[in-house]
Parts: structure tokens; sequence; C-alpha cells
């Protein structure tokens, strides 16, 4: 190749696909920083990520470009960010940028001045755009100095001007199930009856929202909630949106029916939905969410983990240079590799001769429920599920033949610990020990490559990156840490979630407000720290970490813990009424905390089969521990196992109920709160 600039020492994939670009890039680091100071000039910050659409489309026409490269190179100092690898900088300068009115987007093009402040940004360009964009900024520069500087002074009072401060109010007063159902109704207002989520398009699936209306349901045992959230969960899984031969979801659906994806597929949404099918799974034995799960966990072993077991970013949209060619059929496709079968699967899955998408390609989607389909076809479903089956399986071998989508190989700590959580969470709940054996061997990984000491690093690609970890890696650390304990009650588990618990205290915590910078104290240092409140493409890292605090404090009985998690979250109980959609993760803790929750131990020989029985159940206001004989953890040192029987306290802030030996009697002690009946007396 002819060019090749810094970048190709970089370890993000994203980094190194610019390496070869006529663009002097720098990685962001001090060389560029003074660089800029020495020869005062501004400097140019181009955000984005390995499987971004337009980051590839800007790139080709303008990164590779001879003559826009160089007025790049004269006038300004360039740095190239992987906003998944670097999202403290990501965060910072989308902030920027839309405090200036610029709807936020990747790419994300921001300039700085020598000092970092930024002064003008932006997401796309279209090259006689970007090249008009750069002489006239250069230019301004030069003659109206005073006025970029003034702008950007502004930019960075806005910037220095924390979330907390902006959006913390005096707590909610009002009763419990009272604020819960205005929560409901303002997310009511929005749903769409037909085809489930919210009533737009582009859809996003936001599985917060719907894990947090699975638990007002078993609030309040208001059916709608419930039910608006199963026809969401069955129309996303008979979408487009779902890869229904290779399993897995999309980023998001371009219309408002689930039909047609953004192709690309990523670990985090992913990992979120494995956790949100297991409950649901957990609540209601429906078969199609079991099927969900284990098609999405094939594709994470197919495709998605290395073989030392780390799990992978991201999948590209696009292959060949068409965003989704890798997942569409045309109609002849479909009957070479089914031949006989391909008139009955095509209708199975809404294929069309002529297509039902664009340029004659059909995106395969279910618009009937399997047993309409039987009925309508006079299928049976044990004949059905065969055939259905081998067709499957015929056409992920053909699609493997085609030229892939590009694969983001970095493997990021928070993705990589989120994925834990939801493999912990679908073992409980279909009870597969290859689910449980899959999130410990990715934890294994991430304990010899990504940890050291308290020290969290973000991401690895070959070799471990030399960024250190954020909030949210600590915080789905501990998150995936605890699910592990309490799906086996091994302690070194619990001994390592509160180790990092601590860690994270120390290194990120604001004792003046009790939340959590999303840099560590003595991380890079940036023209802003900020603290990360809302919920975005993953929930709030302070939310997560006001949940960890409530569940660590009750497992290890840290009265302190729990204190400082009920502190964050009325400090934010205002703004979780007012903002649902954004504070979803925020309002499920908010349950969990003014609720409370039992404390169940179990104890004695035969333990395992009882956890297993009663963790199969959906119990989203428990916290698990036990032990086969000694232990200990302060709630279960005092309990003993009663006759030689296993043996299952039910206990509410520490005062228990009298101990039980069978799943029925604890879940009916676990009942007596909730006004909603058991899974396996629910019909659906």
């Amino acid at each position: 190749m002819k060019h090749t600039n810094r970048l190709i020492h970089a370890s993000s994939p994203y980094l190194l696909q610019h390496a070869h670009n006529p663009v002097d890039w720098y990685e962001w680091g001090a060389e560029a920083l003074s660089r800029a100071q020495q020869e005062d000039k501004p400097i140019l910050v181009s955000i984005g990520y390995s499987s971004c659409h337009w980051c590839h489309v800007m790139e080709r026409e303008s990164f590779e470009n001879e003559e826009i490269a160089r007025v790049m190179n004269e006038h300004f100092v360039c740095i190239k960010v992987d906003r998944e690898e670097r999202p403290d900088i990501d965060h910072l300068y989308m902030d920027a940028v839309q405090a200036l009115g610029v709807h936020g987007g990747w790419p994300l093009n921001v300039f700085l001045t020598p000092e970092q402040k930024p002064f003008f940004g932006g997401t796309y360009f279209a090259p006689p755009s970007w090249t008009q964009i750069l002489t006239n900024l250069h230019a301004a520069f030069l003659a109206n100095r005073k006025q970029v500087e003034d702008t950007a002074e502004q930019l960075r009072l806005h910037l220095l001007r924390s979330d907390v401060e902006r959006f913390r109010q005096a707590p909610v007063e009002a009763e419990l199930v009272a604020t819960a159902r205005g929560l409901y109704e303002k997310l009511a207002a929005k749903f769409d009856p037909v085809w489930g989520g919210m009533s737009r398009a582009p859809k996003f699936i936001m599985p917060a929202v719907w894990q947090w209306l699975l638990r007002y349901h078993m609030l309040t045992g208001e059916q709608p909630a419930l039910q608006h959230t199963l026809l969401t969960l069955k129309k996303i899984a008979m979408g487009g949106i779902y890869d229904q031969i290779g399993g897995g979801f999309a980023r998001y659906s371009v219309d408002g029916e689930w039909f047609a994806p953004h192709f690309e597929k990523m670990l985090y949404d992913n990992a979120q939905l494995l956790s949100l099918y297991a409950e649901a799974y957990a609540l209601t034995r429906d078969p199609g969410f079991r099927t969900v799960i284990t098609e999405t966990v094939g594709w994470l072993t197919r495709e998605m983990t290395s073989p030392a077991g780390g799990f992978y970013s991201a999948l590209d949209a696009d292959s060949e240079g068409e965003e989704g060619k890798y997942y569409v059929w045309t109609y002849r496709d479909l009957e070479d590799a089914l031949g006989e079968h391909a008139p009955l699967v095509a209708e199975y899955y809404a294929a069309q001769p002529t297509g039902n998408w664009e340029h004659g390609w059909n995106i395969l989607t279910r618009l009937l429920p399997d047993e309409d389909f039987l009925k309508q076809q006079d299928l049976t479903a044990d004949a059905w599920q065969e055939l259905l089956a081998q067709s499957k399986a015929r056409l992920l071998q053909q699609r493997a033949l085609r030229p892939r989508p590009g694969l983001d190989d970095k493997i990021i700590t928070a993705w990589n610990a989120m994925t834990i959580a939801g493999l912990t969470d679908a073992y409980r709940a279909l009870g597969s020990p290859d689910l449980l054996a899959l999130a410990v061997q990715n934890m294994r990984f991430l304990e010899n490559e990504l940890l050291d000491g308290q020290q969290v690093y973000r991401s690895y690609k070959d070799r471990r990156s030399h960024t250190r970890g954020f909030l949210d890696d600590y915080a789905y650390l501990i998150q995936a840490y605890r699910k592990l304990y309490e799906a086996t009650f091994d302690e070194y588990w619990l001994r390592r979630a509160a180790f990092f618990l601590e860690a994270t205290l120390a290194l990120f915590l604001d004792p003046a407000d009790h939340c959590f910078y999303y840099t560590a104290h003595d991380g890079d240092a940036l023209i802003a720290r900020k603290k990360e409140i809302f919920d975005n493409v993953i929930p709030s890292s302070n939310a997560l970490m006001a949940q960890n605090l409530w569940h660590l404090g009750m497992l290890l009985d840290r009265d302190d813990w729990k204190e400082n998690a009920r502190a964050l979250v009325s400090g934010f109980s205002r703004l979780i009424a007012d903002e649902p959609n954004y504070m979803a993760y925020w309002a499920t803790v908010y349950l969990e905390v003014e609720k409370g929750m039992a404390e169940v131990v179990l104890l004695g020989a035969g333990l395992e089969d009882v956890r297993k029985e009663l963790q199969r159940e959906y119990l989203p206001f428990a916290v698990f521990m036990g032990a086969v004989a000694g232990s200990g953890l302060p709630l279960v040192a005092d309990k003993t196992v009663i006759d030689g029987k296993t043996t299952v306290y039910v206990c509410y802030n520490k005062a228990c109920r009298l101990p039980v030996y069978t799943v029925p009697d604890a879940l009916q002690q676990l009942q007596r709160d909730t006004p909603v009946l058991s899974s396996t007396q629910l019909k659906y």
C-alpha cells in the first residue's frame, strides 16, 4: 500500500482500518496533543467504530482522498479515536457537539483548539462539504481567533457542569406503587399495540425498558404491562431484526415492524437480550423464547468467540460493499438450497419470488405465529419442527460460503462481562450447564488477560491495550461476578465481586454526591470529567453501580453499601419518574430499593437441585446465598441444616420466616409479598 501512518501500531481494529490512509493520523495521546500546542494548530478528532457504516463511507470518500488528506494534514493535527476503546473521549465531545445544536452520531468529527476545547463539530460530511469545512475552519482559526476561543470556552464551561448538578432534584415522596404506575403510564402512552415496542421508527429494542415492565407486572399484577412486553418480545423474535437462520439480533429496525434491520450485530445488544429473553422464559415457559436464547448463544459461540474464550465486539452491517448482503436471499437462493421444501419454508419466512425487500432480496421474517402457520398449512408441530431445523441448517451452511461481514475482533471488558451476566441469567432459566460453562470460560479469559490486581483494562486484541478500564468495565465486571456467585454458590466469585466493588469506590466515587465518575481519579486528564447518568445503548454505569451496592450490601451484610445505593437512587428518583425511557435501569433499581428484596439462603447437601429448581422461577426481587455446610457469609453463618434436609430460609431485612424444605413452600413464602402467581401457575 502507498501510505502507512502511525495507526499501524494501534491495537484497535477500527484504527487499524485507517492505518493506510494518506491522513497523518495520530492516536489520542501526548504526542498529538503536544504537537498541537507547539505548532498552535487546531485539532481534528474523528471518532467512530469498526462496524459503523457511515464511518466506512467517509473514509472511502474523504480520508482515502489524497487532496483532502493534504488539506487535513497541512492545517490540523488529526486524531482518530475508537469510541468503543475510548468512550470517555466520545462522551465528552458528543456532549459538546449536541450543545452546539447538532444531532449526534458517528462518525463524529470535532474540531478543538490546541488546548482541547471544542469549537465546531458534526457527523458525516460528503467530500465537497468536508473540504469546504476544513478550509473555512482553518481561515476562521487564523482570522477570528478570539471568536473561536470564546465559543470554545463557553462549551468548556457547559461540559464542566455535570449531569448530576443539572438533573438531581429533591426525592419523590409518593408511595411506591403510585410512582411506579406513573412511570408505566408514561411508557404505555407510546406503546405500539400492533407490532410491540414503542410507536416510532427506527425502532430500538431497549431491553432495560422491558425488564422494568416485567418487574412492574410482578409488583402490581397488572396484565397490560405484561401482555405488551410479551407481544414486543414475540414480534421482535419474528422480525428481520432477529437473524432467523443463525440467531442473534441486529442493532435496530429502520421501520416500525421490526422488519428491515440495520444489519450490524453488536455484542452488547445480544448480551442484554439474553438476560431479557431468559427472564421472559422464566416467567412464561414460552418455547419460542427458549429458541431465541439457544440460537443466540449458538451465534455467540460460532461467530463471536475467540480461541482463548473472549467474545468479539461486533459484526459489520456490510459485506461485499452492500449492507445486509450476507443475510438476505433471492427466491432462487432458497430454491437452490432447499429444493422441494423451498415453497413451504419461503411461505413461513414471507419470502416472495420478486423479493420482499429492495433489489429482489428477501429478508427472512415471520408474519404468523407458529400455531397459525401450522393450522394454515395443516402441519403437525413435530413434523414441521424437524423440517424447519433441517432447512435452517442447510441455509446456514449455504450462507457460510458467502463473503462474511467484517468482524471487530476487539474484546471489551464491559461487554464481555455483560455477556457473562446474560449467559448466567440464561443458565438459571434454562438449566443448561453449557451456558454456565461458557460464562465461566469467558470470565477466566478476562481474569487472565484484562485484570491486574485492582486494575481493569478496557480491551484486548492480540494483546491487552494500554487503555485502563472505565466505570462501565468495573460495574459490569462486578455484576458478572455476583451473578456467577448466585448461580453456583462458589464464594470465590463473591469475594471477587466485593474486591472490585471496593476498588471502584476508591477509584471512581465522588463522595460529595455519592455518584461515580466515568473515569478513574488517576485516569487521563480531559478538559472535563463526566458522570454517566442516563441509559444509552447500555444502561447507565451509575445505575448499575447502585444495583451492585444494593445487592452486595445484602449478600455481605454491608449497610454502608446499601445506604450508598439508597442515596444514589433517591437523588434521581424524580428524574426516574419523569424520564422512564432514559432511566429504565434506574427504575429497576428504584423498585428493588423501595420494595425491598428477599434474602434466600439454601443449606445442605442437596442444595444444588433445590437451587436449580428455585432459580428457574422468575424471582426478580430476591438474592440467593447458599452452602453445603459452613460459610463465613454473615447471613449464612448463623443458620443450620435441620434434620439433615436441604433447608431454605426466606428472609427480609435479615428477619427470617420459618425454615422450609421444598421449593413450593419457599415460593409460597416469596410470593406472599407479590400479588401474582408463580410461573408454574400462570397461563398465557
